[in-house]
């Protein structure tokens, strides 16, 4: 009996241990789960730089020699509209330059300069300057005229200079463009163009060996939008589609480098997908759009359709998501912050997304952009305004107490407004009460009818701040994002694009076709993006903005010889990316850097040091 009852005696203990084991191991995993992040998140594959050492693009540029020339005439519409777009196409460029207008200046030098950009539609407001251009150009000079031009007295000189065989006064419908494989990264296909209308000349060029057609009308006419003709030893290139918005900047970007045997420029290398409103709270209830589908609740769909969907993506194609963090959707105004956080789904979705690798990054306390009574929505928006700094500030640091709460250790330091929506004063008071935030988020293109988004390019900003805008968004990109897409890729090697958890629950952003179909059309992009760029870089929000810190401060001078090439690249910091194309040389070695092709002329660069050598076969 004693035997027997020492026999059950033991069991009870191993019974306990099991037990108190099991907990132990509950615990360990529940520890792991909360703060284990930190060693998970690991670190920045490229870090910020200090303060101190960055600086806005413009600055750099001033540090660039003036070898191009960039004319334009105050008294042409489309002149002013496209020198907008083309001063900062070449600061973006880092292309040192003089802007003059001929409408009030005549005593230019085209010889003073290795390139011209001619924002002229007309050729006859050169008058005398024609002919100087002419022996310019034929001495080597390289021309570039981005405005559809008349066709009059002074053209028919020129026309055949410029590889035109016929051409006729009447212009020509551009629809759609079709960009060569090898002149763009992401061509070998047509592009649609919104808002169409009769913008090119209708020319027959020459099948002369001198001309080489880039791009061209999307249909049987396939007429020449863009195209370069050799003259002499210098070169003319000619854009004829007429569009001077910001959304073609690439196509612009390309054309000019076709005109130095060979071009060398900046670019970011970066590719950033960030997850609006997540982490959040899910919706509750359902949506007639889920339920028709999958009959299930918003919040079952979420977490067991659309977060696996968005996970096995980033597994697929290396996407690193930044998730941009809202607490709740009331909405209060006044500083007060009463609504309790999901913190089961917050913190499930966000250790999911910072164990792939991803970013989170602040969105708001909730939905209520940072504006006080100064922001006028007009009728646009429902929104309310804040009632002062200190509700604002209430606001994000609640949300901030609870990221930390649930992320602790894990760094954050990118902002993205609500319905990216800012006022210019609620810039000033987020960057100086919050020096954690490093980088801000807003959007590329403006609206020509609303003012208070916050819109903006690729800089640093004087207080070291920087600017990384999101380019494009949703699943199914509309033919204007196509086109924003292709160019941006060639203008600064970047993928910039955001969507919403919700997106397949608004008819507006495309919930009548389905998750499936969104899916898919979101998949049709992504192979699009990654088989015309497999070697861009996959970058969190942090990293972007810390790649976009080495690009401003870069510049760039070169030195060609028939056998090699000296690059040397100002204001280095520990690397840098940029694209050369060659057009009258074929690279053999690098000595600096490395350099990968991404179509049969144009190559990426990545340096590693400031001085980078490239001989020539």
């Amino acid at each position: 009996m004693e035997r027997l009852r020492a026999k059950f005696s033991a069991f009870e203990y191993k019974g306990l241990a099991a037990i108190t084991l099991v907990f132990a191991v509950i615990t360990v995993i529940l520890f792991l789960e909360r703060s284990g992040i930190q060693y998970q998140y690991g670190k920045l594959s490229l870090s910020f730089m200090p303060n101190e050492a960055t600086m806005p693009k413009a600055e750099a540029l001033e540090q660039v020699p003036k070898d191009c020339l960039l004319l334009y005439s105050s008294e042409i519409v489309e002149s002013q509209q496209a020198l907008e777009e083309f001063e900062m196409i070449l600061t973006d460029m880092k292309v040192g330059h003089d802007t003059v207008d001929i409408a009030k200046v005549d005593d230019y030098d085209f010889h003073d300069y290795t390139t011209a950009i001619l924002l002229i539609n007309n050729l006859s407001y050169l008058q005398d300057k024609l002919i100087e251009l002419d022996t310019w150009v034929y001495n080597g000079g390289g021309a570039m005229f981005p405005l559809t031009i008349a066709k009059e007295s002074y053209f028919s000189v020129m026309e055949a200079k410029f590889g035109i065989l016929e051409s006729s006064y009447d212009n020509a419908l551009v629809d759609s463009i079709y960009v060569t494989e090898n002149f763009m990264v992401g061509g070998g296909k047509s592009f649609s163009i919104t808002d169409s209308w009769e913008s090119a000349l209708a020319v027959r060029l020459s099948n002369s060996d001198d001309i080489t057609v880039h791009a061209y009308t999307g249909d049987e006419r396939q007429l020449p939008l863009i195209w370069e003709s050799r003259y002499g030893s210098g070169k003319f290139v000619l854009d004829n589609f007429g569009l001077y918005t910001k959304e073609v900047r690439g196509l612009y970007a390309a054309s000019y480098s076709l005109l130095n045997p060979v071009t060398v420029y900046p670019v970011i290398n970066a590719s950033c997908f960030y997850l609006d409103d997540f982490p959040s709270q899910v919706p509750a209830g359902s949506n007639e759009y889920i339920w028709r589908d999958y009959g299930t609740s918003i919040r079952d769909f979420y977490v067991n359709i659309w977060w696996p969907d968005m996970m096995n993506l980033a597994d697929q194609y290396g996407l690193k998501y930044t998730g941009l963090a809202i607490q709740c959707y009331d909405n209060n105004v006044d500083g007060s912050t009463p609504t309790a956080p999901d913190k089961q789904t917050f913190l499930k979705f966000g250790n999911m997304l910072l164990r792939m690798g991803g970013e989170i990054g602040y969105h708001g306390y909730n939905h209520q952009p940072l504006c006080l009574d100064d922001c006028d929505y007009k009728g646009f928006y429902d929104y309310k305004t804040w009632e002062s700094e200190a509700a604002m500030k209430s606001g994000l640091d609640t949300l901030m107490e609870l990221c930390e709460e649930l992320f602790p250790g894990v760094q954050m330091s990118v902002y993205v407004p609500p319905s990216n929506i800012m006022t210019e004063g609620a810039e000033e008071f987020l960057i100086r009460e919050y020096p954690n935030i490093k980088s801000i988020s807003g959007i590329y293109f403006e609206d020509m009818y609303l003012d208070f988004y916050c819109v903006q390019e690729f800089d640093v900003r004087e207080d070291g701040v920087v600017e990384q805008p999101r380019i494009i968004s949703g699943c199914a990109l509309d033919d204007y994002m196509k086109l924003a897409a292709l160019s941006e890729l060639n203008l600064h090697y970047i993928n910039s694009h955001f969507t919403h958890p919700d997106d397949s629950l608004d008819p507006e952003r495309g919930a009548e076709l389905g998750w499936e179909t969104l899916k898919t059309l979101f998949i049709e992009y992504l192979d699009w993006l990654y088989t015309a760029a497999p070697n861009i870089r996959n970058f969190t929000g942090s990293e972007m903005a810390a790649a976009v810190q080495r690009y401003t401060a870069l510049t760039v001078s070169t030195s060609v010889s028939e056998e090699a090439m000296e690059i040397s690249l100002g204001n280095f910091y520990d690397e840098a990316q940029l694209m050369v194309r060659f057009n009258d040389a074929r690279p053999k070695e690098v000595t600096g850097g490395t350099l990968e092709q991404l179509t049969d002329t144009l190559y990426l660069l990545q340096a590693n040091q400031s001085h980078v050598t490239v001989t020539f076969m």
